[in-house]
């Protein structure tokens, strides 16, 4: 089987390079491959990369994910995000070919404190998460054969994420403040890899699997409980960073105004994949302490 991986040097691009490569021949590009068009920008040579490389599988981890700077440039944003997936899947029709994709909890508007369930209505509340859904749509629209995960609050040891950050400024500052009223689960880009890979084993031996997916960590917290989660766990593992914040103070959202609305619920009902999957998605923390011990 061959294999085309995009976005390969972002946080889950990073990781499905592991856990994509015992399935066949994998090539994996990136916006600054050469000899192959790995840019979702350029539509043209995007479809181009599919019709040379004519790939039994593609999978996209490249999307558009600055969400402030996507209001200032929607254009760009929707074209990566949503015409760009569109594309892929149109020419992954043509070779009859699996198009797995990852879009996000932002397609809701945040409300209520349920977790939502594929079925809910979205309505997002920004550029990012409007050019997201419209991604959805089109794959669903053209290439039948998908596999479409939604996921949220993504981190993972290779580059920035949110738990290095709290880090930092906990060894600047004896005061943070951290937002107490956005709700979700940390997700480790490991796990998204792993549940990746073993979903497409067995989607592609059944069909009737293919579909939307939600795929988060177990359990629920709130930003400033993921700080102070963070912060206790680098205390006790007595590592040569030195903690200076005493307090971790509650603020609104509102305290933080940012040009892209964030929403406040962002918890995802994953009972759909681990049903038809057979998977039991373990708890956010897990991930985020094996995180912790590589980093610290």
């Amino acid at each position: 089987m061959k294999l085309l991986l995009l976005g390969k040097n972002g946080q889950v691009g990073w990781e499905l390079q592991r856990s994509l490569a015992p399935l066949g021949e994998l090539i994996a590009l990136d916006r600054h491959s050469t000899n192959l068009c790995g840019d979702l920008s350029d539509l043209q040579g995007l479809a181009r990369t599919v019709q040379t490389l004519r790939p039994d599988l593609i999978v996209n981890a490249a999307a558009h994910t600055a969400v402030d700077k996507a209001e200032s440039e929607p254009e760009l944003a929707r074209t990566i995000n949503a015409l760009a997936p569109g594309v892929l899947a149109q020419e992954a029709e043509k070779l009859g070919a699996w198009l797995v994709h990852y879009s996000t909890d932002y397609v809701f508007d945040g409300g209520g404190a349920q977790p939502w369930r594929e079925t809910d209505t979205t309505a997002p509340l920004s550029v990012y998460g409007r050019t997201k859904r419209e991604g959805e749509q089109l794959i669903a629209e053209h290439c039948p054969r998908h596999l479409i995960f939604r996921t949220s609050w993504v981190y993972a040891a290779r580059g920035g994420n949110f738990a290095k950050t709290m880090l930092r400024l906990a060894q600047e500052r004896e005061r943070l403040s951290v937002i107490d009223d956005q709700w979700g689960a940390p997700t480790g880009a490991e796990l998204i890899a792993d549940v990746t890979a073993h979903a497409i084993r067995q989607a592609m031996q059944r069909p009737q699997d293919a579909g939307l997916y939600h795929l988060a960590a177990r359990g629920e917290i709130t930003w400033n409980g993921y700080a102070k989660h963070v912060i206790a766990q680098a205390g006790r593992a007595q590592s040569a960073i030195k903690i200076i914040a005493n307090e971790i103070a509650s603020v609104p959202t509102s305290a933080f105004p940012t040009p892209a609305r964030r929403p406040h619920n962002s918890r995802l009902d994953c009972s759909r994949l681990q049903a038809t999957f057979g998977l039991t998605l373990p708890p956010w923390q897990h991930g985020v302490d094996r995180m912790l011990a590589e980093i610290l």
